[in-house]
């Protein structure tokens, strides 16, 4: 964030080269390590193709059926108050439940044990799709936790 007043211009990166579409190339630059976005393009369109074919779609709409169903539509912020930190409830902003929810699908399919990342990968977002996986789990309890703290919410700012 500048200290002056000038606005911060958001990026949109351009779109990938098979879907054309923005969300695959975001999720393709969250999937990279180390800069090697060929090896992460591979991956994703694999993964893509695997969960297509097991949730009978296409596989653009396989992965915005997964973000959907994995974004918070609430959070928890700590605020602190004289002397005490309070977990208050937020809203979450589009974007950032956007953001969360593919850094939880991909953090949650690299934590899965065997295979090659590709099939990991597929069947993290074939279970987000379907409704259950890590990536569903952590919305649930994120959302859990803001319903238990409800009592803060006049804490908001």
């Amino acid at each position: 964030m500048p200290r002056d007043a000038r606005k911060v211009v958001k990026r949109i990166p351009s779109p990938d080269a098979k879907y054309n579409s923005i969300t695959v190339a975001k999720f393709i630059n969250r999937l990279m390590v180390r800069g090697q976005k060929a090896t992460a393009e591979h991956i994703v369109y694999n993964a893509l193709q695997l969960a297509a074919q097991q949730v009978n779609s296409n596989p653009e709409e396989a992965l915005e059926r997964a973000i959907r169903n994995a974004t918070p539509l609430l959070t928890v912020k700590s605020r602190r108050v004289g002397g005490a930190t309070y977990q208050v409830p937020m809203e979450v902003a589009e974007d950032r439940g956007r953001a969360l929810a593919m850094r939880w699908l991909i953090a949650s399919a690299r934590s899965r044990s065997g295979k090659a990342m590709e099939e990991k990968l597929a069947s993290e977002l074939v279970d987000a799709v379907n409704g259950r996986g890590a990536a569903i789990k952590k919305r649930e309890d994120i959302h859990k936790m803001a319903e238990a703290n409800k009592a803060f919410a006049h804490y908001r700012w």
